[in-house]
């Protein structure tokens, strides 16, 4: 028996390990994952790798592809129990669409459990709901967080509240237990 229903927020260019690792993990859990862009298609995820030498800057490889289920607009957010920010380049892209930016307030409106990691804090930063907030995020998108109000650490896994962050993909084994404990809790009370 389902727990209830999960967004998985996504755009062309989020990042595989990101949008993979937690979409699997709330199934583990008996959560329906719903994965959202800004259409419904199917999109094309990358590869993120600072490699050890030669490169200075995160080096991108093509990754597998996802279909969303929905698109933004016809997101109702009540009927979902949590909410996950994927990291990678499609966050930069979709933030600025309209429905996303309601979905996200509507979380944070509501006390429900969000994680966010790498580029994904640059969506509730764009929705205005970040401010006296601490989170951790890729360190080239603190600039982003603080800019907005926003509170960097540079920790594998940050539990504010009903927000819950890590830096990247390195992380999800510290701060997706902790969204799914919070998914847990949300669904017992």
């Amino acid at each position: 028996m389902s727990r209830g229903k999960v967004l998985i927020v996504i755009g062309d260019a989020t990042e595989t390990v990101d949008t993979l690792y937690p979409y699997y993990r709330v199934q583990e859990e008996d959560f329906i994952p719903v994965v959202a862009g800004p259409d419904k298609r199917r999109y094309a995820m990358v590869l993120h790798e600072r490699p050890s030498s030669g490169w200075d800057i995160t080096r991108e490889f093509e990754g597998y592809t996802i279909q969303a289920d929905i698109a933004f607009r016809d997101v109702n957010p009540a009927e979902y129990v949590g909410i996950f920010f994927s990291g990678g380049r499609a966050p930069e892209y979709i933030r600025d669409d309209p429905a996303l930016i309601e979905i996200t307030r509507y979380f944070f409106a509501h006390n429900k459990p969000v994680a966010s990691v790498c580029h994904g804090v640059e969506i509730p930063c764009r929705a205005g709901v970040v401010k006296g907030r601490r989170m951790a995020t890729v360190a080239k998108c603190r600039f982003d967080l603080e800019v907005c109000g926003g509170i960097y650490e540079d920790s594998p896994c940050v539990v504010d509240g009903n927000l819950v962050s890590g830096r990247t993909y390195h992380d999800h084994g510290q701060y997706i237990k902790e969204w799914i404990r919070l998914l847990l809790e949300a669904k017992e009370g």
